[in-house]
């Protein structure tokens, strides 16, 4: 199990690497001023009309790096420094929010995918590695194994669950970022300086969903092979 550990810390490594250089991308993209003098709200409001798309709102949430689209209330929901800034930070992340919106207008089948997944994967995910813990404590305090398998099993499928849709998250975020990108390069929203920086943000933060979609798999493998393990 020492190659486990290893990958493991591997990947902490790595994901806070990278969480760290997000961080300071977004901070140096955020003194790149838009020339058009759209704040991220306005952008994303255009992003939406230009795409035939008037029943979703725009609306400022508390926090940061708190942006997300909500496709049961039809919100897209930007941190204040988001909806208020006119950046090339602001733009990237208003855009790649409302390409979820436009996701969700013309069904796309990961993002659908996906959004069935949600009530799964928040009732699994607060149960899932207790049972895989209590399952493999029972088996081994008892003596007797087959309860505590099927136990540790049932918490191993609903970790099987969270790494699926950790996987089918990255390519709807992929594809939302390709979707922005596009608008606002098509559309002249950016200068080629400020879409350069626009690129390189929304880059950084796909890279994260990667990490967490690989972190999840390596747990789920890890604790694969100890209930199986244990069963032979």
């Amino acid at each position: 199990m020492m190659g486990f550990y290893i990958l493991i810390g591997a990947i902490s490594l790595v994901s806070w690497l990278i969480s760290n250089t997000l961080k300071n991308k977004f901070n140096k993209y955020s003194k790149v001023q838009l020339r058009n003098g759209m704040n991220g709200a306005e952008i994303a409001e255009k992003m939406l009309a230009d795409h035939g798309i008037f029943d979703v709102k725009v609306i400022s949430t508390p926090g940061s790096l708190t942006d997300h689209y909500n496709p049961q209330n039809k919100t897209v929901n930007l941190s204040e420094s988001v909806y208020n800034q006119r950046n090339a930070a602001a733009a990237a992340v208003a855009a790649h929010e409302v390409g979820h919106a436009v996701q969700h207008a013309t069904a796309y089948n990961w993002l659908a995918m996906r959004s069935k997944l949600v009530p799964v994967v928040n009732i699994s995910s607060r149960f899932s590695q207790w049972l895989v813990i209590g399952g493999l404590f029972l088996g081994a305090a008892s003596g007797v194994s087959s309860f505590g398998f099927y136990l540790a099993l049932t918490g191993l499928v609903f970790m099987g669950f969270a790494t699926l849709f950790s996987f089918i998250t990255l390519p709807v975020e992929y594809d939302a970022s390709n979707r922005a990108l596009a608008w606002l390069r098509n559309k002249n929203i950016v200068s080629q300086e400020e879409l350069a920086g626009s690129t390189d943000a929304l880059k950084w933060a796909a890279r994260t969903y990667l990490v967490a979609a690989l972190g999840s798999l390596a747990m789920l493998l890890y604790w694969g092979l100890k209930i199986l393990g244990n069963r032979d």
